[in-house]
């Protein structure tokens, strides 16, 4: 019998027998790895645990408490998921099932109606059936011609059928009565996959798109361990508690409607004015530190967007291009820096006026499919709170700190802690990605490690997570969810001035290459509100919230104009209060203020009145108490100018 070399992590070598299994090497190595073990990772492609083997190569033992292994039971989850649909509802028909690290989902159609949640505890019975019953796993491999007539009838499973194949062999696994398409390794039985729950449905698009047929999309989820589930149920309570999408219709803060346009936000009154309080505080702390705000164009020449590198690297995420008639062509802006590459240019520029600051709130537009739309977090129309400075070569790590400064205060006032810094470098491998010049590379990427390095401060280094122009910093952060995402960003960018031949006139007369500095310091506006409204769970500080004072008059007759009058002093003073006169039980109008979150509701009867005070009742406080109405002018005055952080 031929023998197979294969070659372990920690570099040892070893022979066996053709046709052993994954499964078999663990054993040899010992019992508990054998009992670890979930699948194969040969030449870092998945393999079943129980598939024979043919030839040999750099061998993993995947097991249970690697990310990879728990991608192995999700998966197999999804094939029994798919089998107990099957079961339960005979007119189903499949689109994709997934895997990653927030769980599974299985698309689905039925000729009537859609599977509902209401049905998702039977499907959960019948899978508990399977795993009680050990059900077998049994991989099949079809041709593909017989893999598309066993899918017959079934467009999805067709079109999946021809993606899938490979060398006219398409992979199956038998569960009971069910041969469904494999997308992915699976356990061999089922007696492992114990800890799942399925979560919820929605509506997804088949592959994405608005064009075609709105599938049924069952998300869920599978861990090895009960305690792991729970935890993880848990945490999706909050994140659910938290969720910027339910806050937000609470709250009326936005909406989003695809039947006028898929994400595309509306920003209601309450929203707006959240979104008005954080671009003003933006804007003005970007003049105090030198930024000069510009307004541009959302249309621009497509040819703008050739030479930045814009149309050749993120073609996919752009809108069509407009025919104006006469041969030009107009792009929605995807990014803003051509735009103020041409606020540069519009003048001839000195050495003594570098470093150049220029800050713009500027709207763009991105093609991002309808599958990945999500509240505010994934948008086509977003607006950036972007800037880019020009400098000279010289001048960059003093700016590089001078940026990240500005940041750490702006987190500060916003209260945000819980962020890490990741250097994002290119992967010099992906010549077609990235700008190929490795000596601007090693230049820049070193001289931002350098920065980092001169502060202290930690980091990550991430290859392959740089711009196509140059690297970055990264700031990351985490959604209610833990999701970490990108909050903030400075990249260094030696290209753009180059492609754009830009100048500025040197102290020795003779014309010089600027450098381009980008920066986001809270990312786009929609998605640093949808961050905010889940970080504070709606209930914004004082010096953001929409309402920050509601004033009840315990009679209206009575003391209806002592409330007005004290709301004037406030809107005077630039709070937003405002009076509630519904003739409601006082009760009902308390609970009222606190369900919207309101920080402060004053309550004004014939004591308050004739003392000219107000009985204040904080958010989330059970108890009031008695204040003058000059004491209260101070305390809110003063909860408002130190960010709600008490005094400083």
């Amino acid at each position: 019998m031929a023998k197979l070399s294969f070659e372990f992590p920690d570099g040892n070598v070893k022979d066996f027998d053709e046709g052993v299994t994954t499964e078999d090497i663990a054993k040899s190595i010992s019992i508990s790895l054998a009992k670890k073990a979930v699948a194969g990772k040969i030449d870092d492609k998945m393999v079943d645990i129980d598939l024979p083997l043919n030839s040999g190569g750099k061998i993993e033992i995947v097991t249970k408490d690697s990310d990879d292994g728990l991608k192995v039971l999700r998966q197999t989850a999804s094939q029994l998921l798919k089998a107990a649909l099957a079961d339960q509802f005979t007119n189903i028909q499949f689109g994709e099932s997934t895997s990653d690290d927030d769980g599974f989902f299985v698309d689905t159609d039925k000729r009537e109606t859609q599977v509902s949640a209401d049905e998702l505890p039977q499907l959960e019975e019948r899978m508990h059936k399977m795993v009680k019953n050990n059900v077998q796993i049994e991989r099949k491999v079809l041709s593909k011609e017989d893999a598309l007539k066993q899918v017959d009838g079934d467009p999805y499973q067709a079109k999946l059928v021809n993606k899938l194949a490979m060398n006219d062999q398409v992979v199956f696994y038998q569960i009971g009565d069910y041969l469904g398409l494999g997308e992915g390794v699976v356990l061999p039985s089922a007696k492992q996959v114990k800890e799942f729950k399925l979560l919820s449905v929605a509506g997804a698009y088949w592959e994405g798109k608005s064009s075609n047929p709105m599938l049924q999309r069952i998300f869920a989820t599978a861990f090895y361990k009960k305690a792991d589930l729970d935890a993880d149920v848990k945490k999706r309570q909050e994140a659910k508690e938290r969720d910027h999408r339910v806050i937000g219709n609470k709250l009326d803060l936005f909406f989003v409607d695809p039947k006028v346009g898929a994400g595309l936000a509306y920003w209601m009154p309450n929203g707006a004015t959240v979104r008005r309080v954080v671009e003003r505080y933006i804007v003005d702390k970007e003049l105090a530190n030198g930024y000069e705000h510009v307004i541009t164009p959302v249309l621009m020449n497509l040819n703008a967007y050739k030479t930045s590198g814009h149309w050749a690297h993120y073609r996919d995420d752009m809108f069509p291009p407009m025919d104006m008639g006469d041969g030009e062509e107009l792009e929605l802006r995807p990014m803003n820096c051509p735009s103020h590459i041409q606020i540069y240019k519009h003048h001839i520029r000195s050495y003594r006026e570098l470093p150049i600051r220029i800050a713009e709130l500027g709207m763009m537009h991105r093609y991002e499919k309808s599958g990945a739309l999500s509240g505010l977090q994934r948008v086509r129309e977003m607006t950036l709170n972007d800037g880019h400075t020009f400098l000279a070569i010289d001048q960059i790590q003093d700016e590089f700190k001078k940026i990240l400064h500005l940041m750490t205060e702006v987190y500060k006032d916003f209260d945000i802690s819980n962020y890490h810094f990741r250097l994002s470098y290119r992967d010099p491998k992906n010549t077609e990605k990235y700008f190929d010049d490795d000596e601007m590379w090693n230049k820049s990427q070193s001289m931002l490690k350098g920065a980092m390095d001169d502060l202290g401060l930690e980091y990550v280094e991430a290859e392959g997570e740089a711009a196509f122009y140059g690297p970055k910093l990264d700031v990351q952060t985490y959604t209610a969810m833990g999701n970490e995402e990108t909050l903030s960003t400075i990249q260094l960018d030696f290209m753009l001035p180059e492609r754009f031949d830009l100048h500025y006139v040197g102290e020795d007369g003779k014309e010089h290459r600027p450098v381009m500095m980008h920066r986001g310091l809270v990312s786009t506006m929609e998605r640093f509100i949808a961050y905010l409204i889940e970080v504070y769970k709606g209930a914004f500080p004082t010096w953001l919230a929409p309402h920050q004072v509601k004033i009840i008059p315990v009679s209206m007759d009575k003391h209806g104009d002592y409330a007005k009058k004290i709301n004037e002093k406030l809107v005077k003073m630039g709070i937003r209060s405002s009076v509630d006169d519904r003739n409601e039980k006082m009760g009902y109008l308390i609970r009222d203020a606190q369900t919207n979150k309101i920080p402060y509701t004053l309550v004004v009867g014939d004591n308050e009145m004739n003392s000219n005070s107000v009985s204040v009742r904080k958010y989330s406080e059970k108890d009031s108490k008695d204040e003058s109405f000059d004491e209260f002018t101070k305390e809110i005055q003063n909860d408002i100018d130190n960010y709600s952080r008490g005094n400083k």
